[in-house]
């Protein structure tokens, strides 16, 4: 990574201080994904500032929501966001990283280990067929998502992972407004309260991302998620 100075004070701009082996792990993580991009599909950004602005810096946005020791889920992960940036900065939460594509977790098996990343698992799998598993439903504290489905649908997938007291950290796009409308009344049916809505600048840019924080309120109803949501 050529730019460390630019992941450095982009992560500082929201808070974030990165150590220079932190900042490390940023390099390798850069170029494991860039390698195993030309292999299979993982991202359509290869531009380096904007891999650091676009995949980094949004991915540490999380860590506002996250205390040490939480157990994390990441549904729908892809190339390891924003999983694998919290495990490199919040070395104590503990991680699993989901996604229904098992060529992207061998991808993920392969960051994990040369970064010598602990407490982190990549699983492959489905989340409306683990999150009727007991081993997995209501286990975590928080869930991440980064925008893989529309609200009503995301909510379904990620809320059943949720402990009573949890919260599903949801990461969408600019326009967001009309989906969470739309998802509102499935959302408490699911259990879940929104109880944040951040819209945020990305550093050096004109991006601008939203945060949806759902608190897991009560229990889901069995029955949810559905192996087909409507």
């Amino acid at each position: 990574m050529k730019n460390k100075d630019k992941l450095k004070k982009d992560a500082a701009a929201i808070g974030v201080s990165l150590n220079d082996d932190e900042a490390k792990k940023f390099e390798e993580y850069q170029n494991l994904l860039l390698e195993w991009n030309e292999k299979i599909n993982l991202t359509a950004i290869t531009d380096e500032n904007d891999i650091i602005t676009k995949h980094f810096v949004d991915s540490l946005y999380c860590l506002k929501y996250i205390k040490a020791g939480d157990k994390i889920i990441d549904v729908g992960t892809g190339a390891g966001f924003p999983g694998i940036p919290i495990k490199i900065v919040s070395h104590e939460t503990e991680i699993t990283l989901l996604d229904s594509l098992n060529k992207r977790i061998i991808y993920l098996q392969d960051v994990i280990d040369k970064l010598g990343l602990e407490k982190i698992k990549a699983i492959h799998g489905r989340a409306e067929e683990f999150g009727i598993k007991p081993e997995f439903r209501e286990k975590y504290d928080i869930v991440t998502a980064r925008a893989v489905a529309n609200m009503k649908t995301l909510s379904e997938y990620c809320i059943p992972f949720i402990k009573v007291g949890g919260k599903f950290v949801c990461m969408k796009g600019s326009d967001y407004k009309e989906e969470l409308e739309e998802a509102k009344s499935h959302i408490e049916t699911l259990g879940g309260k929104i109880v944040g809505i951040d819209e945020v600048v990305l550093p050096d840019s004109d991006i601008k991302h939203t945060i949806i924080v759902i608190e897991k309120v009560k229990s889901t109803p069995k029955g949810f998620p559905r192996r087909k949501i409507k």
